[in-house]
């Protein structure tokens, strides 16, 4: 089912329809959240937005981007440097190209062309730089928002979903910070107990991985020489991925 398309005006004053972020059709973002808690392997939150950004990707990168309407969002929006590489690794580069294309000339025609503009007798303003933007990004955020609000409401409703939640290995931070940040907003009387799971789950994780990470710089020592490294080896790489919800590996 594709929902249905609202118009706006641009800013010539013809009328086009916003398929960038409307059009999409649910099925492309219908993930259970119960399968999303079944693996019980890392942060269920960034395994979500994972999976979501996939799926965006995927879609921009397959018949969307010959779709005019798409293009003009993407060519407005652009998108950040994390998403560029994805795409590079898709390995479509005819439709990377074809969407670098537009996004060049949008840039060329929108955003390098204005002209300073009076702001008074004796000064002028400049144009206003464009913010950063990316439509993955965007688009990734806005359906988040509504997926950790139904993960919310369905933990008040079901005991079941509130058991596979607590079975989770850890919530990372900044994830338990929007969740923390969210549920007073979201959740009716709930939220303390929520929140109060969500931080448990994370403070536990929090106190192992500090324990493996200063094991793993006790290691250094040489009084430590022969003893055995534990879990320590790949601390580095978890405690980064813990603060900052990226591995260091997808940096490459």
């Amino acid at each position: 089912m594709i929902r249905k398309v609202p118009e706006r005006m641009d800013a010539a004053g013809t009328h086009r329809l916003m398929k960038g972020r409307f059009i999409m059709k649910d099925s492309i973002y219908t993930i259970p959240l119960s399968e999303v808690l079944e693996p019980k392997d890392g942060c269920p939150i960034c395994r979500l937005r994972n999976l979501l950004e996939d799926r965006c990707l995927e879609y921009i990168m397959g018949a969307a981007v010959m779709e005019p309407d798409i293009r003009m969002e993407t060519n407005r929006e652009g998108f950040c440097f994390d998403h560029f590489e994805r795409m590079l690794k898709a390995k479509n580069r005819l439709s990377l190209a074809l969407m670098l294309e537009s996004r060049l000339a949008y840039v060329a025609e929108n955003e390098l062309s204005a002209q300073p503009v009076k702001a008074g007798l004796f000064k002028k303003k400049t144009a206003e730089v464009p913010k950063k933007s990316c439509f993955v990004c965007n688009e990734v955020d806005r359906v988040m928002e509504r997926m950790l609000q139904t993960l919310m409401h369905t933990w008040e409703k079901e005991e079941s979903f509130r058991e596979l939640y607590s079975q989770q290995p850890v919530i990372c931070l900044e994830h338990c910070r929007q969740l923390t940040e969210m549920a007073p907003n979201v959740m009716r009387k709930q939220a303390a107990p929520f929140i109060s799971q969500t931080q448990q789950m994370t403070r536990k994780y929090l106190e192992k991985l500090g324990k493996d990470v200063t094991h793993f710089c006790r290691m250094y020592d040489y009084r430590s020489k022969g003893q055995d490294w534990g879990n320590s080896r790949d601390s580095i790489e978890r405690a980064i991925w813990f603060l900052t919800t990226r591995k260091p590996e997808d940096e490459k």
